[in-house]
């Protein structure tokens, strides 16, 4: 039970490949107080039994992990409940994240989400040609990404106590 005012927390995370956006989920975990599952481990309708919701994965071929929009795509409409996404990637930047967490947050505000923030960090990457090369952002993501996540999350507490009236 997260005790941000009493709220349950879930992150649903699909990482896999050098485990870059897990490392965030657990940061994210600690701070809030949440469980972390895969989206082939979590139903639908076990979804209803949490306030808030993180979705996160690697970006691959500027998008999410499929297994992840998969369960996005099979949501059943909910009325207001607090969302956030976050992802690693090889590349950043605001309008690149935008374009990259477009789908998945279009997927989500379609079934009645509120996206309340998002997160993204660079991750080492090797995929194609760049695990020829020892691949791009060896290391990441690093301890100031994941002192960011920590600030992300506190951030995001705070943002919901305060509209929830907490003092």
């Amino acid at each position: 039970m997260d005790v941000l005012l009493g709220m349950k927390t879930l992150l649903v995370l699909f990482s896999y490949h050098h485990h870059n956006t897990e490392k965030i989920a657990q940061v994210f975990a600690r701070v809030l107080d949440a469980p972390i599952t895969t989206p082939p481990q979590v139903t639908p309708e076990e979804l209803d039994t949490y306030d808030l919701i993180g979705f996160g994965s690697g970006i691959y071929g500027g998008k999410h992990h499929r297994d992840l929009l998969d369960l996005a795509g099979r949501l059943p409409p909910v009325t207001r409940r607090n969302a956030f996404i976050f992802s690693t990637s090889a590349m950043t930047g605001k309008a690149k994240v935008e374009k990259d967490h477009s789908l998945l947050r279009e997927k989500l505000q379609s079934r009645g989400y509120v996206i309340v923030d998002e997160f993204s960090c660079k991750g080492f990457n090797t995929n194609s040609f760049l695990k020829f090369f020892g691949g791009m952002n060896k290391g990441r993501p690093n301890a100031e990404d994941l002192r960011h996540a920590e600030e992300f999350a506190m951030n995001l507490k705070q943002k919901l106590e305060k509209s929830a009236g907490v003092p």
